[in-house]
């Protein structure tokens, strides 16, 4: 997947494994984005996948919540 196609499963995956709505998910993935969570995504696109971000999604929300 692409490294926007990440970040949107991310949001998809705190909504719903932690119950939130769709903004303040988006809001968690932006805060992240801004802090450089992500720049080893956009740096190597090959860990972007499913299970990087069902691990991205538990270490966000605990993170940046």
């Amino acid at each position: 997947m692409t490294y926007e196609e990440h970040l949107d499963e991310v949001a998809t995956l705190l909504t719903e494994l932690y119950e939130m709505n769709d903004e303040k998910a988006v809001r968690l993935v932006m805060r992240a984005q801004a802090d450089d969570f992500f720049s080893g995504h956009d740096d190597d696109p090959s860990i972007c996948t499913l299970d990087r971000a069902h691990r991205d999604a538990k270490i966000v929300f605990k993170k940046y919540r």
